[in-house]
């Protein structure tokens, strides 16, 4: 049976492991001082100190571990599409640390503080059903009871839903008590190594949805292969980036699962976004995927099937 220290046997192993514990460490004094662990992480994704990978074990291990913050798991009941409605409630519950993990299905995991509104901008949008965890602890000088923490999950998660619930007492610092602000990452000049570092590790985002009308007499086969072909010579170009495509506010992983012959007729809008960090040539891939669901799809039809166009 392989032991689960195995990995500490080897230097490069050992040196890894010693990196991450120090990241993790590091974060120790500023939580405990009021600032939001997303804000930090954010930060340090930003200077290239941590990586996407190590998220999901630093909050695990600070979070619930360390600080004792309740953590709650819901599907989203109605899509995020911007956050001022929420960010107006939640930023009254002074006494309240929030924490959200949004796994994207393409991007990768976000970590959010629902009271920054920069913390939200990346994210967006979320879809229905999509899974948030929540996390909620208490700020320096606050005492709030297991039991008012574990509320306070479900009422952030309905707020989430776009409710408004009615917060408890021990949800608001005592008057004349000041909130953390928010953190803000500090400004520096790029270098060489801090450039390959954000390309690797630096915040990912979603540009908002563009819309594609076809203008086809419906969106059959011809115009599927068609923007399969021009995805695939986006993603050879560009292959750290990632197209998303929604129809009536749905995501589609597959698109001959919903564009089959009669399904998407003439005049109705498909959305795209792209996600990644470098983000280049959107209005490019634009044009091509309107082209694609025209009447002109079979220009993109040529060559080898095997052979991706040279369109971008």
């Amino acid at each position: 049976m392989v032991g689960n220290l195995d990995v500490l046997s080897r230097k490069a192993g050992f040196n890894t492991a010693l990196r991450h514990f120090r990241a993790t460490t590091s974060f120790l004094k500023p939580v405990e001082s009021g600032v939001n662990l997303a804000d930090l992480l954010t930060e340090a994704l930003e200077n290239g100190t941590v990586t996407r990978t190590q998220l999901r074990p630093i909050v695990s291990a600070l979070l619930p571990d360390k600080y004792g913050y309740h953590a709650r798991s819901h599907n989203v009941e109605a899509m995020i599409e911007t956050p001022e409605q929420i960010i107006e409630v939640l930023s009254a519950w002074t006494a309240l640390q929030i924490v959200i993990a949004y796994e994207h299905p393409q991007a990768g995991l976000f970590i959010i503080n629902p009271m920054n509104p920069e913390s939200w901008e990346p994210a967006l949008p979320i879809l229905k059903d999509e899974l948030l965890v929540v996390y909620v602890g208490s700020v320096p000088g606050a005492e709030i009871s297991t039991a008012s923490l574990e509320k306070a999950g479900e009422d952030v998660h309905a707020v989430l839903a776009g409710e408004k619930p009615r917060g408890r007492k021990e949800y608001v610092l005592p008057e004349g008590t000041a909130a953390p602000a928010p953190r803000k990452p500090a400004p520096k000049q790029p270098t060489a190594s801090t450039a390959a570092a954000a390309a690797s590790t630096g915040k990912r985002r979603i540009t908002p949805r563009y819309s594609v009308v076809v203008t086809n007499e419906l969106f059959h086969n011809g115009n599927v292969e068609a923007w399969k072909r021009i995805i695939a010579s986006f993603r050879s170009s560009y292959p750290d980036l990632e197209v998303l495509i929604w129809y009536d506010n749905e995501r589609i992983n597959d698109i001959n699962a919903l564009f089959k012959w009669g399904k998407v007729k003439h005049g109705t809008p498909i959305m795209f976004s792209v996600a990644g960090t470098e983000i280049k040539d959107v209005s490019k891939l634009q044009r091509y995927l309107f082209e694609g669901a025209s009447p002109r799809f079979e220009m993109f039809l040529k060559g080898g099937i095997d052979q991706p166009l040279e369109l971008f």
